[in-house]
Order: C-alpha cells, then structure tokens, then sequence
C-alpha cells in the first residue's frame, strides 16, 4: 500500500471540506435571501431546506469523508497496477527449490523499493523468505494467509473517522430535528381572555410553529440524503479494499507457493558425519 507518510491527513481534509464548502454555501446563502415568488421551492424555500448551522455540518462530515474515500479509492487503484508486474519467471511449469527463493526475492524487491510499495509484493517477499529458511511450502502459505489477515484488519482500521462520520451525519440532523421542535414548542402562547388576543396569538403561534418544524424536518432529509449516498460510497470502497487483499494473497498462493518444491533441511550428524534430515537426528540417541 501507498505509504502513510505519504498519505494526506484527515486534518488537511478536514479543511478542505470546511473551505468547499464555505465556496459553495455563501454565494447560495446570499442567492437564497433574494426573490419574493410564492412557491412551494423559491430561493428562500431551498434556501432554509438545504442551508443552515446543521446542514453546513452534514455537508463538512460528507465532504470530509467523501475526500478519504477518494484518497483509498485512489491507493486501491494504484495497488492494482501490481497485478500487471512481472514478479516471477513467465514459465508456468517451473519449480522452484529453496536455494532460488534468494535470487528471487532480489527480483521482486528490486520492483518492490521503497517509495513504491505494493502489498503483492510485500506478500510475495515474505512467502520467499519463509521458504528460504524453513524449506517448507506450507509454513509460506501460512505466513502469507496471516499477514493477508493482518493487512486487511490495517485496511478496515483505516476507515474509522469515514465510519464515524457516516453516524455523526444524521447525528447533526437530529440535532436539527430537536432545535427546531424546541423553538417551535418555546413559541406557545400564554392565552388571555380577550378572544381577538387568542386569535392573534394562536396566529403568531402557529406560523412560528411551521417554519420551526420545517427546520426540524429539513436537517434530517438532507442528512438522510447525505447519508444514504455515503454509506455507499463506503461500502463500494470497502469491497474493493477486502477484493484487493483477497487477490493478492490468491496470487501469491497460485502463482507461487504452489510452485515451491519442498526440500529437507540436511544437516551433519556428529557422531559419525553422516548426512541427516532435523528429524531423523532427533529420534537418534546418542551412543554412551
């Protein structure tokens, strides 16, 4: 994967979402304050639909999440590239022993240098040195299948804030939905006797009463709206991150540690120098 130090903050993100938005929100702020049609979507009517303390938060949270998911979108795309490097010898049939797990790994770290990581590469590296010191094929495999589960863990773990941030979405319209219930319920009228007073006052009340709960409803439309089209985005990107850890560790699985060829480790009995695997030379006790 691209590495982190590389990687844009959240922070710098975070301001990037706060400043879109501020570009996109004052000219409609001040569009939205002129005009007098009475229709049911006029300028002010959008206006207080879709502008406000709250929404300005939903949009910072959505923009904010939407960058970081462009930014892992954008590193799963580039780790993609990956599949189409020639890290191993063309010929399908070859095997190979423990001594060219050596000349190997030289050939795929030669591609895999840092600034320019791959995590099929990394995969590919790791399964060659396990090899070239057990000798075993399937101690590789399980070294690859391990780490494959600790990048994907690494993989989810980096989507945390994008995760939160889904939830604090219509969090914030919430919070709308209960200011404006308030501000519509602080409005009530102390009624008197004098009937053109009641009538005044239950006017008053009641025409307060509706812009109120249009703020109360508007916040949470656009955070469902916000939200809807987030939590998408995010399990696309998600997906694509699990696919990607899944393709690599198939790779590396298929392509070479299927074409290891186990050999065992020989060694020196020193009793008498005759050559012996490790496990014959523990069931052997020594003479005396």
């Amino acid at each position: 994967m691209a590495q982190r130090s590389s990687s844009i903050s959240e922070l710098t993100l975070l301001v990037l979402a706060m400043l879109l938005v501020g570009a996109i929100c004052m000219p409609l702020w001040q569009w939205s304050a002129t005009g007098s049609e009475p229709a049911l979507f006029n300028p002010q009517r959008l206006g207080r639909m879709f502008l406000g303390w709250e929404q300005a938060g939903e949009y910072i949270c959505f923009f904010w999440a939407s960058f970081m998911l462009l930014q892992r979108w954008w590193q799963v795309r580039r780790q993609r590239h990956a599949f189409t490097v020639d890290w191993l010898p063309v010929t399908p049939h070859q095997r190979f022993v423990p001594e060219d797990a050596h000349q190997l790994q030289v050939r795929v770290e030669d591609v895999n240098r840092p600034g320019k990581k791959y995590l099929l590469g990394t995969m590919l590296s790791l399964a060659l040195q396990k090899f070239q010191s057990t000798r075993s094929s399937q101690e590789a495999s399980q070294v690859v299948r391990t780490w494959a589960e600790l990048e994907g863990d690494r993989l989810a773990n980096s989507l945390s804030t994008v995760h939160y941030l889904a939830w604090a979405i219509p969090a914030l319209g919430f919070l709308g939905t209960v200011r404006g219930i308030s501000m519509a319920l602080a409005a009530a009228p102390a009624l008197g006797q004098d009937s053109e007073q009641v009538a005044s006052a239950l006017q008053s009340f009641l025409t307060h009463t509706s812009s109120s709960l249009a703020i109360a409803f508007d916040t949470t439309f656009v955070a469902l709206l916000l939200s809807l089209v987030l939590i998408y985005w995010l399990h696309r990107v998600q997906r694509q991150q699990e696919d990607l850890v899944l393709d690599c560790q198939e790779y590396v699985l298929e392509k070479l540690v299927t074409r290891f060829c186990d050999t065992p480790l020989v060694i020196s009995n020193m009793g008498n120098g005759e050559l012996v695997s490790p496990d014959e030379s523990r069931l052997r006790t020594p003479k005396g």
